[in-house]
């Protein structure tokens, strides 16, 4: 009889492994709750590590792919201090796929629904609920009122995972706000703007709080301010003239890529789950990404989901007969390897937004390039 597997989540994550599934013969089908891939924004671009993202992706059989996606230039990191100057400035090799090449989250997650068959995803699938079987398994049951069963549950569905709960209490703690504007065609619009930021990443970093920006592939800009978490109210944080209130005194170049955004800004709390959560395996569930470990946003969550997926996948088809013990395998070993990854991500989250940031990022990216070899 066919393992049902359901996949609740259309990200990143519950993509790859649901390509990689396929890969080796076995069917899975991805609820997404959205209507259609371009139903919102996907953000802005992330880059790919060798060994987690990049590594997925080869098993994935889809390297050709990233790469005629992928803008290695785009690795290209820029660090000021609030008065404009250089702290740090990396420059990729031209051309090269050896380090970590940006893609848009757009562009990433598009060549991974263009992997799949067309019935892979069922969309506008929200579930509400799972509830297990007395013979094994789970009936799901989404918003609507449509219901299915499954013989193997894996949540994928991010930071508010349904799925979750049926696993672990582990209750998400309030660890920054991130506040979001976007500047479409920046050539042509705010070509200094587009100068200032270059093909990659820029950040500004102050006391206690860091504008940064993003060259995006359409030509556009995402600007993105990390503040602290504090007890004050989300909508704050919606006027342009309350963002800039907070960078007074900082050079006028860098604040205009507050006054250049094309609408309001967009916040929202960043929250992280305990580090070390972990729970007791249970037959025919499980999570990967961040449902399983989120993280402060520091560049490891998508890499670390779509390796869970990788080594998820793996072990399912290397012994499909016996899926339990697949899934207690790789719960062991994920709970191993991102447990260092997020206290460095919580490490450099506090270094990021503390009244020290500007010297200690200097010192941390000056170690990196000074030593490749260093785990980071």
């Amino acid at each position: 009889m066919k393992m049902r597997i359901a996949i609740a989540g259309g990200g990143l994550g519950g993509l790859t492994l649901a390509r990689i599934l396929r890969r080796h013969g076995l069917d899975a089908v991805v609820y997404e709750r959205e209507a259609s891939r371009s139903a919102r924004s996907q953000g802005g671009m992330l880059d790919l590590h060798p060994e987690s993202g990049q590594q997925a992706l080869a098993e994935a059989g889809l390297t050709g792919r990233f790469r005629s996606e992928a803008r290695p230039e785009g690795e290209e990191h820029r660090i000021l201090d609030q008065a404009g100057r250089t702290l740090v400035h990396h420059k990729p090799h031209p051309g090269s796929f050896s380090g970590r090449p940006e893609i848009d989250r757009r562009a990433l997650r598009d060549l991974l629904l263009d992997s799949l068959p067309g019935d892979a995803v069922a969309w506008q699938h929200r579930l509400v609920a799972a509830t297990p079987r007395p013979d094994g398994g789970f009936g799901l049951t989404f918003h609507g009122g449509h219901k299915t069963d499954c013989d193997i549950l894996i949540g994928a569905d991010g930071a508010r995972s349904v799925v979750r709960s049926l696993l672990t209490d582990a209750k998400l703690s309030y660890v920054a706000t991130l506040v979001e504007l976007s500047i479409s065609d920046a050539d042509r619009r705010h070509p200094d703007l587009a100068e200032l930021v270059g093909p990659g990443n820029l950040w500004c970093v102050g006391v206690n709080q860091i504008l940064a920006a993003q060259r995006l592939g359409d030509g556009g800009i995402r600007v993105g301010i990390s503040l602290r978490a504090e007890d004050r109210d989300i909508d704050t944080y919606r006027s342009k003239r309350a963002l800039l209130d907070l960078f007074e005194g900082w050079d006028s170049r860098l604040t205009a890529l507050i006054e250049a955004g094309d609408s309001a800004p967009t916040p929202r709390r960043i929250e992280a789950m305990p580090i070390g959560t972990r729970w007791a395996n249970q037959p025919g569930i499980t999570l990967i990404g961040d449902a399983a470990h989120l993280m402060p946003p520091v560049g490891e969550g998508a890499n670390q989901a779509m390796l869970d997926a990788a080594e998820l996948a793996g072990e399912l088809a290397a012994n499909p007969a016996d899926p339990d013990t697949a899934i207690r395998t790789y719960e062991e070993a994920m709970f191993t390897r991102t447990h260092p990854i997020a206290e460095m991500s919580a490490r450099v989250q506090a270094m990021m937004l503390s009244p020290t940031a500007a010297d200690d990022i200097t010192r941390f990216f000056t170690a990196r390039t000074t030593e490749p070899a260093a785990a980071d």
